[in-house]
């Protein structure tokens, strides 16, 4: 009967779980700020949000699993870029489908329950391709980011198009999460055009967009203040304190004091658009590990506790999510393939002490509502002079956070310090009373004072406060500290109340004078202290340190909030009755321990019933599974073909496009006689393309002289009928002609790499650098050469619209769908790595395997390649026909590649293709599958559309 009960009631609890499709009217909300903070329907709000970038997760489903993660660490929004060239393979062409709908992914945001700030450029930087506009934009002849009637067009056209979608996902028409919304995108340097500002803004709202508006600037300067002409409604900067040199990570900036920045906004909430939570990491860079340890746990508790003691309400990590930037989407100045940016959450979509530290603070915002209204206060003088000590207060309760830290915040020593603290409650001449307060080396501690904890009186507690909830008619508070540390808790009573530790060593005391009860402990492994009686509700302490305090999660349920110790991820909480539906992640088999309203009796995790029993505390506590161990494939069954055939003079160039436009919108022209040759022009903007130069020689020519812009680390590689000349990095480069390589009819034919496009940082139309040849000059000659170019199949008229724009060049083997899955490669040469390249050029290589992943499991996988750094070749990795890497295996760092669960097939087979090009002795090296982490539960991720060969 009860089992009956049970599973009743447990299809109840997933039907109210599973996401809505579709809800009926939901109601519409108001967006409104004073100075101190953003209000929702007048009630204040901390905004605690994290970076992520859908576009540089291709597997939607994902998002969900981003997402979820994000929430549960006490994220209560997400920001956003759109990129527009993500969107918009040519001009007036816009797909929002697949892993481009945007739609499904506010959605998600919605059923999620986290807000989204949302920040559509036009321009976004990012470091993207172009900083994020669109290929066909750089042949616009008006200066971009101004008022040129061209630019302008098109950036209108831009937001019409991704308008449409977000006004639906408004908070204030009642359609969705979107709670802000960004006007252009650090727009600053010598040209401010505030013409355009204003005119981004009044489509914005002449399109629907109804929240409110703002800017991030570039720093705390004021550009784009409200008043100011262009000027949105709110201000907002950005904060990079610790910069990008991720060598040398322990070196330090100090934490900035932002309360200098309160004039230049004296009437909106302080508010920084992006502070650093990671870092990016270039070619050659000494990789994201590193970027990580630049921005360490350490790095978020120092600098973004100082953000919160200096009044912010508004606050947003650049990256919480980094993801990957694969295809031909990277900036090739700033980055590879992997955007990890030594993010909370990794590019395997892995959690690490940065997440633990994010979620900390995260909690502490969110449970503490008296933070989003705060003063300054005067700082206060630490017995130990190492130590500096300042204040922010509510002026309406008279709460103090006091925010305790090295004088010198980059300082790694060990300080201990009393200081005299003076509350509403009263004034103690040393806090606190017994022993000292530590500060560890690159440590800040956040502590609450003169605070209402629920039904509590909180006089000050050394210890940090994670979070509190009314669970069951009880108080429940997580607190911490650094483990062995000391600390001191007081609590205020009408009358001494009875104490009771449950678990672990604490030490209490009465002063009936005050009121106070003095608690005294040092900091381990979770100690339970319950305090009952002396007028006020029952209260239990959980007192952890750092460590032990990142076992412990919160959700809030219709049933009343719910904390959980254990797992590695609790993802949700669904109340329903007697039942507690949970959903969450376990790497191996732990117990977890749920405090619940009493009426919870059973409980399910990840949609199966979980065995519990009612503790001696009241809890219940049952016990999880680990994951099941993995064994990944080895890659095995290689067959490989040579390609280039366009190197050869007789190959039929005929129906590429000829290469002969004399004018140009580009600010960069040709030398005088010669044709345009950028690629762009032609509408190639992405990824290798070649040329084919027909020329009659006289016979006396020695060598040739090329310009090819490939930008940051590209290559172009060069043959005259057939003879290799040798290849060349970006630049001006000459080439010999062999003796007797001439004909009487020649053809030059030239494999180049763009790289990617440049962004356009300083308003100076950098993103319109050519891409491509410049220029081409003989010696000994001056033959009249007749230019044919090829690029992507269908260059912006996609060939393959699922996969976008960025997937493809204009290799032969990609133009002829040697990528794809399902291409017939039996006639290949069978081969196994490491292999030996036969002569220089592209050769690829194709394999396939079955994956039979653990069902109910989150395994990410990565491909691996590894060979002698001295041996100079790169490669393009395709899976399932997605160019999920490239590789440069001279320059690095990047050896190991994340493959998305939905673009690999889970469970299924699987097809790997790389095109491997050099002119060394090496075709490609070793490569095998890695298993990046690994954990039962997860979210169902559909397999991703991945179009196979038909025939071309």
């Amino acid at each position: 009967m009860q089992t009956l009960g049970l599973c009743g009631l447990l299809l109840t609890g997933l039907l109210a779980s599973a996401p809505v499709t579709e809800a009926a009217a939901r109601p519409a909300h108001t967006v409104t700020y004073d100075k101190y903070s953003l209000e929702l329907d007048g009630k204040r709000l901390y905004v605690w949000s994290g970076e992520f970038h859908y576009w540089r997760l291709p597997s939607p489903d994902l998002w969900r699993d981003v997402l979820q993660k994000m929430k549960a660490a006490g994220f209560n929004a997400v920001s956003i870029y759109f990129d527009w060239g993500f969107h918009s393979p040519k001009q007036g062409v816009y797909d929002f489908t697949g892993i481009r709908d945007v739609g499904k992914l506010l959605d998600i945001a919605r059923q999620t329950g986290i807000y989204v700030i949302a920040r559509p450029g036009p321009y976004i930087n990012a470091e993207t391709d172009s900083g994020g506009f669109p290929g066909w934009l750089t042949q616009q002849a008006g200066l971009a980011r101004t008022s040129a009637p061209d630019y302008v067009a098109a950036a209108k056209e831009w937001f019409t198009a991704i308008d449409a979608v977000l006004k639906r996902h408004q908070v204030t028409d009642g359609g969705g999460p979107i709670v802000l919304y960004q006007v252009e995108n650090e727009y600053s340097g010598t040209v401010l055009d505030a013409g355009y500002m204003q005119a981004l803004a009044d489509k914005a709202r002449a399109d629907g967009i109804t929240v409110p508006l703002f800017h991030n600037d570039v720093w705390p300067g004021g550009k784009w203040a409200p008043g100011k002409p262009g000027a949105p409604d709110l201000y907002a900067f950005d904060g990079y304190p610790n910069l990008f040199d991720c060598r040398n990570p322990q070196a330090w900036k100090p934490a900035p004091d932002f309360r200098w920045t309160r004039p230049v906004s004296p009437d909106t909430p302080m508010f920084v658009a992006e502070f650093q939570g990671g870092s990016f990491d270039p070619w050659g860079g000494p990789g994201y590990d590193k970027c990580r340890e630049l921005t360490d746990a350490s790095f978020e508790n120092v600098f973004y506790k100082n953000n919160i003691a200096s009044g912010l309400t508004l606050q947003n990590f650049y990256m919480t999510y980094g993801g990957t930037s694969w295809g031909w989407l990277p900036d090739p100045n700033v980055v590879y393939t992997s955007y990890d940016y030594g993010a909370a959450i990794s590019e395997a979509r892995q959690l690490g002490p940065k997440y633990d530290e994010q979620k900390r603070i995260g909690y502490f915002t969110q449970a503490v509502e008296t933070l989003t209204k705060t003063d300054p206060g005067p700082d206060i003088a630490a017995v130990n002079p190492a130590v500096t000590l300042k204040t922010q207060s509510n002026p309406d309760t008279r709460t103090q956070f006091v925010l305790a830290q090295h004088k010198d915040t980059t300082s790694t020593t060990h300080e201990r310090t009393t200081f005299p603290l003076t509350v509403p409650d009263g004034t103690y001449p040393a806090v606190p009373q017994q022993g000292a307060l530590d500060v560890d080396g690159r440590e800040a501690k956040l502590l609450v004072a003169g605070y209402d904890l629920g039904g509590q009186r909180l006089v000050y507690s050394t210890s940090e406060l994670m979070t509190h909830a009314r669970i069951g008619g009880r108080d429940t508070a997580v607190l911490y500290g650094g483990a062995g540390q000391d600390g001191e808790t007081v609590l205020r009573y009408p009358s001494e109340p009875k104490v009771t530790v449950l678990d672990g060593s604490v030490d209490h005391a009465w002063d009936a004078a005050r009121g106070d009860l003095r608690l005294d402990y040092r900091h381990g492994g979770p100690a339970r202290v319950r305090v009952e009686g002396g007028g006020r509700a029952p209260l239990e302490l959980l007192i952890a340190d750092t460590a032990a305090s990142a076992a412990f999660w919160k959700q809030d349920t219709a049933a009343g909030p719910v904390l959980e110790r254990g797992a590695d991820l609790v993802r949700t909480a669904t109340a329903t009755g007697p039942l507690l539906a949970l959903t969450g992640d376990t790497s191996r088999a732990g117990d977890l321990e749920v405090w619940a309203p009493p009426s919870v009796r059973w409980v399910t995790w990840n949609g199966r019933p979980l065995p519990v029993t009612r503790t001696a505390a009241g809890t219940l506590r049952g016990r999880l599974d680990g994951s099941a161990p993995v064994t990944l494939p080895a890659l095995t069954g290689w067959r490989t073909q040579y390609e280039t055939p366009e190197r050869q003079p007789d190959f039929d160039d005929t129906p590429w496009t000829a290469a002969d436009h004399t004018t140009t919108n580009n600010p960069a022209k040709p030398p005088a006689g010669q044709p345009v040759l950028n690629a762009d022009d032609y509408g190639f903007h992405h990824g290798d393309v070649w040329y084919r130069g027909h020329f009659s020689s006289t016979g006396t020519e020695t060598a040739v002289t090329l310009n090819g812009i490939t930008g940051n680390q590209g290559v172009y590689s060069v043959w005259l009928n057939g003879t290799y000349l040798g290849s060349s990095g970006g630049g001006t480069h000459e080439f010999a002609i062999p003796a007797g390589t001439l004909k009487p009819d020649d053809v030059l034919s030239v494999l180049l790499e763009n790289m990617g496009h440049n962004e356009d940082w300083d308003v100076n139309d950098a993103h319109k650098q050519p891409r491509g040849l410049v220029s081409a000059a003989f010696t000994g000659g001056t033959p009249d050469v007749h230019w044919k170019i090829q690029g992507a199949l269908g260059g912006e008229d996609l060939a393959d619209p699922v996969r976008g724009p960025f997937n493809n060049g204009g290799l032969y083997g990609e133009r002829a769908g040697w990528s794809l899955p399902g291409f017939p490669d039996r006639g290949w040469q069978r081969t196994s790595l490491p292999a030996a390249r036969t002569e220089p050029g592209v050769t690829w290589y194709r394999t396939e395997f079955s994956l039979h992943l653990p069902a109910g499991q989150d395994t990410a996988v990565g491909l691996r390649i590894d060979d002698d750094p001295a041996l100079v070749y790169r490669a393009q990795i395709f899976v399932n026909g997605w160019n999920l890497g490239r590789y440069l295996n001279n320059v690095g760092p990047q050896h190991v590649f994340s493959l998305p669960t939905g673009i690999l097939r889970a469970d299924g087979r699987n097809t790997i293709a790389i095109a491997s090009w050099g002119d060394g002795p090496r075709g490609l090296g070793r490569v095998g599958l890695v298993d990046l982490g690994t954990h039962r539960g997860g979210v169902p991720v559909a397999d991703v559309p991945s179009p196979a060969y038909r025939g071309r």
